[in-house]
């Protein structure tokens, strides 16, 4: 089958290549997918997961990519759950081959089923950046009605999902980015935006959560806002900051069958959009993730046309 591959992790997506690698096979408790489409976060080839597997030896060259959008084509041995010719999107094992590739193995309980009605570019293009969003707000922020939310890059892959689901949780929104990311924010449904480069957060007031996925300094700065009680989310590592008198918690999001039915279920709804901003070929593929310009939004591959 085709596949990209990585060798060497000092090149980054540079060192992307299209290659033959053998199809993989179904084992116990997983299903094959024929993937029709993938979505690709660049900061995974920075990950130990990436180049070595459970036991921390070498697993190049190994296959990116662990969102993906596909059809199950076979199922392992003991397999429930999942039928052959079911149409499925999720999240595939950290230390697995990945899905920028004709096929996938994935374990059948990493998947959720896939309607009919939705698109398998935007299939891809929703589990890291909704179950990050998901987990970081109900599972470890316990959101509730009424409360405020600081959104670092809140027109992002990760922030708009944040700021989509909070306001609908009733939650009050202020969005963090550039400049060039006031609007885009404003319409995913921030009600306030604060520009980075030019406005001071100071002036933001006390939140009751902030989400951050930069980390460094704005983190630290950003933890001083929170209430009492209140909680910082992070997905930039280990906090460097934490509130006065709340919580800091760090996470890395894991697969859930029923999140990624609470999220399609919004996409078919409209109450909830990804944020793509790429479709790219398997064959080119390579090309789109070294882009010589910006690209504001997810770039997905979408394997089969």
């Amino acid at each position: 089958m085709k596949a990209i591959v990585v060798s060497d992790q000092a090149a980054g997506t540079a060192g992307m290549a299209l290659a033959e690698r053998p199809q993989p096979a179904a084992a116990g408790n997983d299903v094959l997918v024929e993937v029709h489409a993938s979505g690709f976060t660049p900061g995974e080839l920075e990950w130990p997961s990436t180049w070595t597997d459970r036991l921390d030896r070498d697993r190049t060259p190994s296959i990116p990519g662990h969102e993906l959008a596909g059809v199950v084509s076979a199922l392992g041995y003991g397999t429930t759950g999942l039928s052959v010719g079911q149409r499925v999107f999720g999240l595939t094992d950290w230390t697995r081959d990945g899905t920028l590739a004709e096929y996938a193995a994935v374990e059948a309980r990493n998947l959720a089923p896939l309607p009919g009605d939705v698109d398998f570019t935007v299939g891809a293009s929703l589990p890291i950046s909704g179950l990050t969003a998901w987990q970081g707000l109900f599972v470890h922020g316990r959101l509730q009605v009424g409360q405020s939310v600081l959104v670092h890059g809140a027109a992002g892959g990760v922030g708009s999902m944040v700021t989509q689901l909070a306001r609908e949780a009733g939650a009050h929104i202020i969005g963090t980015g550039r400049a060039a990311d006031r609007q885009t924010a404003l319409d995913f449904g921030a009600h306030e935006f604060v520009d980075l480069q030019n406005d001071s957060l100071d002036d933001v007031g006390g939140v009751d959560m902030v989400f951050d996925v930069l980390g460094g300094e704005i983190q630290k700065r950003s933890a001083a806002l929170i209430r009492a009680g209140g909680t910082l989310v992070t997905i930039a590592g280990p906090p460097e900051a934490r509130p006065a008198d709340g919580l800091a918690i760090d996470f890395v999001v894991e697969a859930d069958r029923a999140q990624l039915g609470e999220i399609v279920r919004r996409v078919r709804d409209g109450r909830l959009r990804t944020l793509i901003g790429n479709v790219a070929t398997l064959d080119d593929a390579v090309a789109a993730f070294n882009p010589t310009e910006r690209v504001t939004g997810k770039t997905v591959v979408r394997v089969r046309p």
